[in-house]
């Protein structure tokens, strides 16, 4: 008899478990996104005497809500310290919205006051999964290693707990839900701080409208022709600092 109720109660856990994680289909999740800004500045004489002013890192918060498989991801507020209005405003503009349904996407990217919409389909990226976990905001999380724009590695923690296959910015592809994700090239960390399920704000779930949009090959286009002539053959900076630009406005 004992040996039957202690069955009986193991699979009620088991039953609550598998209920619990299929009852995740809408959520907003904080995300602790935190950039080494010093380092993306280069050495040169200019940028050394910016950094006198400025702190090493900046932290900011940003929201992912999704339900019924669709998700949008933006700017919610900043940490304690101080950051140049020039460093926050691209930031705080940019919007990304994912329709995992029709296998389509809407950004939109601030690029130095100007603004550009993008409508494609949902980029893929090429994962490997590894053995690693770790649990970030309670959630068991398996480490996965993807590739983007031909040569920037990133690193990722999902968890299958929460059933859509996105991440922040344009990171998708998993089984799951990013987590955490690291992309050294860019000196920049993504952590989920939290997960709420109750009272999400579903409204805010939609694309950005404009009256233009560009597909993803075609802001590729305009970036490097607006940029082709601020690379300087003699400063070695420019070309990384170039780089970081074009990875970060098509992330």
């Amino acid at each position: 008899m004992r040996n039957k109720i202690y069955f009986l109660a193991v699979l009620l856990f088991c039953t609550m478990q598998m209920d619990a994680q299929l009852f995740i289909n809408k959520a907003v999740i904080e995300y602790e996104v935190k950039v080494n800004i010093q380092k993306t500045m280069g050495n040169d004489t200019w940028a050394e005497m910016l950094k006198e002013n400025m702190p090493q890192f900046k932290t900011g918060y940003f929201q992912f809500t999704f339900a019924d498989n669709k998700s949008v991801y933006k700017f919610d507020h900043w940490g304690d310290k101080k950051v140049p209005e020039w460093l926050r405003r691209n930031d705080e503009e940019n919007v990304w919205y994912f329709d995992h349904n029709s296998g389509k996407f809407n950004m939109q990217k601030m690029v130095y006051g100007s603004s550009f919409n993008v409508e494609d389909s949902i980029p893929a990226i090429e994962w490997r999964l590894t053995n690693e976990n770790r649990v970030i905001a309670g959630f068991n999380c398996r480490k996965a290693v993807g590739k983007i724009m031909d040569s920037v590695y990133v690193f990722a923690f999902y968890t299958d707990e929460i059933m859509i296959s996105g991440g922040p910015c344009s990171i998708n592809g998993l089984p799951g839900m990013i987590l955490g994700l690291t992309i050294p090239r860019l000196y920049a960390s993504w952590i989920a701080t939290k997960v709420t399920v109750n009272d999400v704000n579903t409204s805010i779930i939609k694309p950005v409208t404009a009256k233009k949009y560009y597909s993803n090959s075609a802001l590729q286009n305009v970036l490097k022709e607006r940029t082709k002539e601020w690379i300087n053959g003699d400063d070695p900076d420019s070309k990384k600092w170039i780089d970081q630009l074009y990875w970060n406005t098509l992330l």
